[in-house]
Order: C-alpha cells, then sequence, then structure tokens
C-alpha cells in the first residue's frame, strides 16, 4: 500500500510540473499588419543571432536593411559582422570555439573546410524545402559529400566589363562583342594616349588576389570550354599543364601589358596594391576606360553616379572568344552556413533561404541578384540586375561557378590568391606561378 501510495503521490507531482510549465510557457504571439507575413518565424523576441560575412560597407548596408522588417516584427536581432579578413577569420573562431551563430560563405571550398570541422548543423527541414526553387546545381554548391549544410543566398554575374557610356560616346567608341573586338579597342585607346585602357585593383585583405583568379577563370572557360574548366577544378588538369598556361599567357597579354594598365594608379605591379573597391574610380576620371569586375561592383560607384546605358558607368558582357563555347558565363554566390540549431538561428536561416527574403534584397540593393526562382522578376529595376539575371538565366548559355570558389579551400582561396598576389605584384614568372599552386593542392 505504501509503495501504491508513493507511486500515485509521484504521478501527482508529475501531473503537476508538467501542468506549470504548460502554464508558464511564453504563447507565441500573432503578428498582424505588415507583420503577418513572419507569423511562422515569430516565438523568438528578446533572441539575438550573430552573423559573420565578408560583406562590408557600402554593400553590407543594404544586407542590414533587407532584414529589418523581419527583425523589428519578429524581435529577433541579427548581430552582423563584415570583415576582409573573414576567410581566415572564421576558421580561428570555429576552432576557437567562438563560432557565429551564421556564417554567409562565399567559397564550396571554404564550406567543405568547415564542414569537416564538425561544428556546421544541418539546416532544418523548411530551409531544405524552400531549395525547391533553385537550381539543382546551386544546391551541390551549398552540399559536401552529398549532404546539403548551406542553402545558397545570392547569385552574382562576373562575366562584366564596367565603362563609361559617355566617356565612348564622345570618343566615338563602340562596346565590342567579341573578344577580338575588345582587344583591338585595348590597343587603339593605348595609343591614342588619353589614359591607359584598364584599370585594375586585386587588395581584399586577407583575401588579396581574388580578383585576379576571377580574370584566368573567364579566360579558361571561353578558351577552353565547360568540360576543361571542370577538370581544372577537380585538379585533373593542373595550373602547369597546357590549356591553363595558355590561359595564363592570355591573362598576362591582358592585364599584366604595361601599355594597358593600370590606369589612374600606376604601372602592373600597382594593381596588387590597389583595392577592388577602389579599381574602378578612375573610369569617372578618365585615367582608365574599363574594368573587368562582377555585378556586385555596382555597390562600389561614389553616392550620385549614374548607372545606366547613357550614363557615368555602365557594363557589358565580357565577349566569348570561340563559336564552341556559346556564351560562357562565369557567376560566383554565397552560402548560408549555420553553427548552431537553436530556434531562433534557424528561423533566421529559413527565412534568408525563401524567394520573401530576396524580394526585399532586390528592392534596397541594386547590384544585386538572386537565382532563386521564385522571386518576383519584376522587383529588377536595376539596369545591371537586369543585365545580370539575363545571363544568369539563360538556359544556353555555359554557365560555371567560380573555380577559386569551388577548389579545396587550402588552394582556391589560399596558395592560389597568395601566387596571383605574387604573379601581379612582385613579376613572378607564369610557369613558377603555376608550380607553387600544384604545390599546394591536397594530396587527399
Amino acid at each position: 500500500m505504501a509503495a501504491t501510495a508513493a507511486a500515485a503521490s509521484a504521478a501527482l507531482l508529475a501531473s503537476a510540473c508538467s501542468s506549470s510549465s504548460s502554464n508558464s510557457a511564453t504563447p507565441v504571439p500573432t503578428l498582424t499588419g505588415d507583420c503577418a507575413q513572419y507569423q511562422a518565424y515569430a516565438g523568438h523576441s528578446g533572441t539575438t543571432v550573430t552573423m559573420f560575412a565578408s560583406i562590408i560597407s557600402p554593400e553590407s548596408d543594404s544586407l542590414q536593411k533587407s532584414w529589418a522588417q523581419f527583425s523589428s516584427c519578429t524581435g529577433i536581432k541579427i548581430s552582423y559582422e563584415g570583415s576582409n579578413d573573414f576567410e581566415s577569420q572564421l576558421g580561428v573562431r570555429v576552432s576557437g570555439g567562438n563560432a557565429p551563430d551564421l556564417a554567409v560563405i562565399p567559397q564550396p571550398g571554404l564550406l567543405q573546410q568547415m564542414v569537416k570541422t564538425h561544428k556546421v548543423a544541418k539546416p532544418p527541414a523548411q530551409t531544405v524545402a524552400n531549395e525547391a526553387k533553385w537550381n539543382d546545381a546551386w544546391k551541390s554548391y551549398g552540399s559536401v559529400d552529398g549532404t546539403f549544410y548551406a542553402a545558397p543566398m545570392s547569385a552574382n554575374m562576373k562575366s562584366l566589363v564596367w565603362y563609361s557610356p559617355k566617356a565612348f560616346a564622345a570618343a566615338g567608341y563602340q562596346v565590342p562583342t567579341t573578344w577580338a573586338d575588345l582587344m583591338s579597342l585595348s590597343a587603339k585607346i593605348a595609343s591614342s594616349g588619353k589614359g591607359k585602357p584598364w584599370c585594375g585593383g586585386i587588395g581584399s585583405g586577407t583575401a588579396t588576389g581574388w580578383p585576379a583568379t576571377d580574370w584566368l577563370e573567364e579566360v579558361v572557360l571561353r578558351q577552353s570550354g565547360g568540360s576543361t574548366y571542370d577538370d581544372w577544378v577537380s585538379h585533373k588538369v593542373k595550373f602547369s599543364d597546357p590549356p591553363i598556361q595558355q590561359a595564363m599567357q592570355t591573362v598576362a597579354g591582358w592585364m599584366q601589358n604595361p601599355a594597358w594598365v593600370n590606369g589612374g594608379f600606376g604601372g602592373v605591379k600597382t594593381i596588387a596594391t590597389t583595392t577592388f573597391q577602389d579599381a574602378g574610380k578612375p573610369i569617372l576620371k578618365g585615367d582608365c576606360w574599363m574594368l573587368q569586375q562582377a555585378s556586385f561592383y555596382e555597390a562600389q560607384w561614389p553616392t550620385g553616379t549614374k548607372v545606366a546605358q547613357d550614363g557615368d558607368v555602365f557594363a557589358f558582357y565580357l565577349p566569348a572568344m570561340s563559336s564552341s563555347v556559346p556564351t560562357p558565363v562565369e557567376g560566383g554566390g554565397e552560402f548560408v552556413t549555420a553553427f548552431s540549431s537553436r530556434p531562433e538561428v534557424q528561423a533566421v536561416q529559413n527565412y534568408l533561404s525563401t524567394a520573401a527574403w530576396a524580394d526585399s534584397r532586390i528592392k534596397v540593393a541594386p547590384g544585386w541578384v538572386s537565382a532563386n526562382q521564385g522571386v518576383d522578376q519584376s522587383l529588377y529595376s536595376d539596369p545591371i540586375d537586369q543585365l545580370s539575371a539575363k545571363y544568369l538565366t539563360d538556359p544556353n548559355a555555359t554557365f560555371r561557378f567560380d573555380a577559386s570558389d569551388m577548389m579545396p579551400a587550402a588552394v582556391g582561396s589560399g596558395e592560389e590568391w597568395k601566387a596571383f598576389t605574387a604573379w601581379f605584384g612582385q613579376g613572378w614568372s607564369i610557369p613558377q606561378t603555376a608550380s607553387d599552386i600544384d604545390g599546394a593542392w591536397p594530396s587527399q
């Protein structure tokens, strides 16, 4: 009887505790008005989610504006930090037990490296479901060994050349539509004595060198096609092999030509010491005429600069080299990676994987494009965004993701950046540069 009474007493106590817990739980608030659209993310008011990325001001200003209403309505504070040292600092923070809740990783190779730390949290079911709005290729970029970890956040068009339509019109220059025409125009500008045809900068903190890798990638894709490009990414084709050596020679004749670069800054070596953010500004002064840089460079132009087909600056498609490689397009992107599974972190993760968030980013961020198929295309009011979306969604284009971002982090965002900086800044030879990068490739 005593045992029965004790059991009954324990059951009663357990029941009382359960009831008390249920009654004291904070109910999920009902969001109304403009906030009603965020109901699925409610219930986490007063929490903070940290986010770390390589995106800095002014681009990061629009990024933070894109989730301002979400944060206000849900009460989830997103504490954002952008850094030029992101690629090196992320690994330090993760290994030191100080990982951010979310990291915006622009290199699939770096994502692979982070997954190997066993600190990356798999995305919630809703984030996975939201991937239905993306091309399968993008999901593969956010996956490691077939397991999905990071939802794509953005897409960018890298195959662009920035120029001044006003300056071109005044000089009687036409936008080139073939690579041969582009090279002829460069020679014509150089011989005119009115500024250098090209300006460039590869400075980017600990990421210094990455713009130069883009120049090589553009050429490899145009000269050798998608299959060779893919084999290069996997190191079946080495940097020291003929296709890449040929492409490096093409880059040298283009962006290391002392008669062609670096307008507004000095000689070839100044490319290594000029930041990519500042690289295009001499176009506005007439010191240089063209800059090969991605769509996101639009955010770097000074306030008041008219970006339009008849404006102070605009961009044209970097022409193809061969009819055997139709419409070569290089693109990049960013992937939201979580290091925590807290409910509020997953709420932010879910929201950033939706077309609704992409729509809000488009509204406040000229120069930003999403490959999310659920995006309202009419929102692209910016002409550069429209141009980028045209090529990024072209079903007949030869599209490839940024090669250095796909390579192992030790190579793509490591030794290749360093070696390319030395190639431009210290005058390393092409064979020496290639050998240095091949030697850094992981054995497994």
